[in-house]
């Protein structure tokens, strides 16, 4: 590749200062090199300087690529330039749930193993739900407040008694850490999983599928653009049936 090119020459002003290198710079800096560009890196070094620099070109963010002599914008302009990637923060995504669910299925698996030489066994299968009851607990945990007024849309004893809304990521994580360690504790947290799971998913039910509304979900925490919908039902009814499961068996 011809590096002389003046085409294939990027020039990118980013801040470089003291006590902050802005990442976003770095992540420009890396994704036009990996797209064969020779970078001319201009540094921010004040202040001062980022805002001359900003009031000059009539920008409002820095980093600010250019590209034969164009500019390009920030490092979401890249993306989408170089991978057809655009930020849309308000698109709904299922990815949070699937993530979580597919990392704790791991751990299920990784802990099934250790404990009885299987890669496949029931308590690797209740241990699946178990974790995923729990992580899905620290998500709401992380912002309860935001939690409970997300939850409100749709949950319905949450409308009729708010302190519900806050009661639940509690119980939920109460519940999924009992079922983890099994034996007593597990008929402890089968009653709390089979009642909120219950609610839950009569909600969910009642909300998409008799009602037609289109709601985000709260199962991940407070302002997440997960949709209300198969998943969250699904969170609910694992919790149904390990409630069941850990009183019957």
């Amino acid at each position: 590749m011809d590096m002389s090119n003046p085409a294939r020459k990027a020039a990118l002003y980013r801040m470089v200062m003291p006590g902050h290198v802005c990442p976003y710079g770095i992540k420009s800096k890396w994704l036009l090199e990996r797209k064969g560009y020779a970078v001319e890196d201009h540094h921010l070094t004040t202040r001062e300087e980022t805002d001359a620099f900003k009031e000059e070109h009539g920008v409002k963010t820095t980093p600010q690529t250019f590209l034969g002599g164009e500019r390009v914008g920030g490092y979401d302009a890249l993306k989408e330039r170089f991978l057809g990637e655009k930020k849309d923060k308000d698109a709904k995504t299922y990815t949070p749930v699937l993530v979580i669910f597919g990392v704790c299925a791991l751990m299920a698996w990784a802990a099934s193993y250790w404990a009885t030489g299987s890669a496949v066994s029931l308590r690797g299968i209740e241990w699946f739900a178990a974790f995923s009851m729990s992580v899905l607990a620290i998500q709401k945990l992380r912002d309860v407040e935001s939690f409970s007024t997300m939850f409100l849309n749709y949950d319905l004893l949450a409308k009729r008694w708010v302190p519900y809304g806050y009661i639940y990521p509690f119980a939920e994580g109460l519940a999924g850490v009992l079922m983890i360690a099994g034996g007593v504790f597990a008929k402890i947290g089968a009653p709390i999983a089979l009642v909120i799971g219950t609610i839950g998913a009569v909600s969910v039910i009642k909300a998409v599928y008799v009602e037609k509304r289109d709601l985000k979900c709260a199962c991940v925490g407070g302002n997440s653009n997960v949709p209300l919908g198969f998943l969250s039902l699904t969170e609910n009814l694992v919790m149904v049936v390990m409630g069941v499961w850990m009183l019957v068996k």
